[in-house]
């Protein structure tokens, strides 16, 4: 009875060794493993809490398939297959494909309009938008290009370049000014400490938005979405009680594209 529960678990096949789904999950642990840096046999095995004969099993059918490497005297590292199959990976995951289920669902939950966009030079790309169920005319365009300093996307795209750089975009950009620069950077210090940005009616009258950055598997900004609306349906509460359910939009979609929370800790 025991191993006939364990075979209906997936856990072994009838003779008791490990079944094919089995292998597959400990080799992919054996990947994870190996990712935080060159590891030894013994101490991998441990890590996995598998014995040596099986690691090593898994190990060398993982170099003979490229997957990893093994470098004397160092262990086991990954392999160049991960590579190509990382870049493979990134052709394949077109930003605004990956976003867009993210974009509508976080429109439908709020009845706003959901832009996003990508830095390009010193400017906010739009790549798509999802329109809110309000009756309110926002102007924005996909494939057109906006401000930095005065979008909330811009701000999101800018978050971690740092003051030096703030101030120079800032500098650099002309038209209409909202803010004098102090101000302006001291909003983008509690922005950036915030993890979000707003645009306070800076860039379109009556117009306000909350906005965050997506991340890249580096932990380095890629993307950024906001959500925006009329004034009057996004006062001071409304735009920080959204900021958790905007960033929360973009780390799912930072997910998608191989961020963690892990890599964040580690950057």
């Amino acid at each position: 009875m025991e191993q006939e529960a364990s075979i209906k678990r997936g856990d072994a096949d009838g003779d008791g060794k490990p079944s094919g789904s089995q292998t597959l999950l400990r080799g992919l642990d054996v990947i994870e493993a190996v990712a935080n840096g060159p590891i030894a046999l013994t101490e991998l095995a441990e890590t996995l809490g598998l014995t040596r004969s099986t690691t090593h099993r898994l190990a060398a059918a993982l170099v003979d398939r490229r997957m990893l490497t093994f470098r004397p005297r160092e262990g086991y590292a990954l392999g160049p297959k991960l590579l190509e199959l990382g870049y493979a990976a990134r052709e394949q995951m077109h930003l605004p494909q990956v976003a867009r289920p993210y974009l509508e669902q976080l429109s439908n939950a709020t009845s706003d309009t959901v832009h996003l966009g990508v830095l390009e030079g010193d400017l906010a790309l739009y790549l798509d938008k999802v329109p809110g169920r309000r009756r309110v005319e926002i102007g924005s365009r996909i494939g057109e290009r906006q401000p930095l300093s005065s979008t909330g996307l811009g701000k999101a795209l800018i978050l971690d370049l740092g003051e030096e750089r703030w101030k120079q975009l800032f500098t650099a950009e002309t038209g209409p000014r909202a803010l004098g620069l102090p101000v302006w950077l001291e909003r983008m210090r509690g922005y950036a400490a915030a993890g979000r940005a707003f645009d306070l009616e800076e860039n379109e009258d009556q117009i306000r938005c909350v906005a965050a950055p997506i991340r890249g598997v580096d932990g380095k900004t890629v993307g950024a979405i906001s959500l925006s609306s009329a004034a009057q349906y996004m006062d001071d509460a409304r735009m920080e009680a959204l900021s958790d359910d905007v960033r929360n939009t973009a780390d799912a979609i930072s997910r998608e594209l191989g961020w963690s929370e892990r890599s964040a800790r580690k950057k």
